[in-house]
């Protein structure tokens, strides 16, 4: 089972970046608030983007560079994959 690296978008307009095994149980987790403290101040959130990476470390590296992204740069990901 492959690792999931993902952008929320949260009730404020943000983005939350972050890395997982199960995407829809992470997201449910986020929602009632008991996944970070960042989302569970911005509630609720929408999962926007995902991409699969084959291990942990990938995940976690490729986490780190979507981080370092402009918002501009995210956001040309995220609607890269919609169209």
């Amino acid at each position: 089972m492959p690792f999931f690296v993902y952008f929320l978008l949260c009730s404020d307009g943000s983005y939350y970046c972050g890395y997982t095994k199960d995407l829809n149980k992470r997201l449910k987790k986020h929602n009632e608030g008991s996944a970070s403290k960042y989302t569970r101040a911005r509630l609720p959130v929408k999962l926007i983007y995902s991409e699969p990476q084959s291990t942990q470390l990938l995940a976690m590296r490729r986490e780190l560079e979507l981080k370092k992204l402009s918002r501009k740069k995210k956001e040309e990901l995220i609607l890269s994959t919609i169209k």
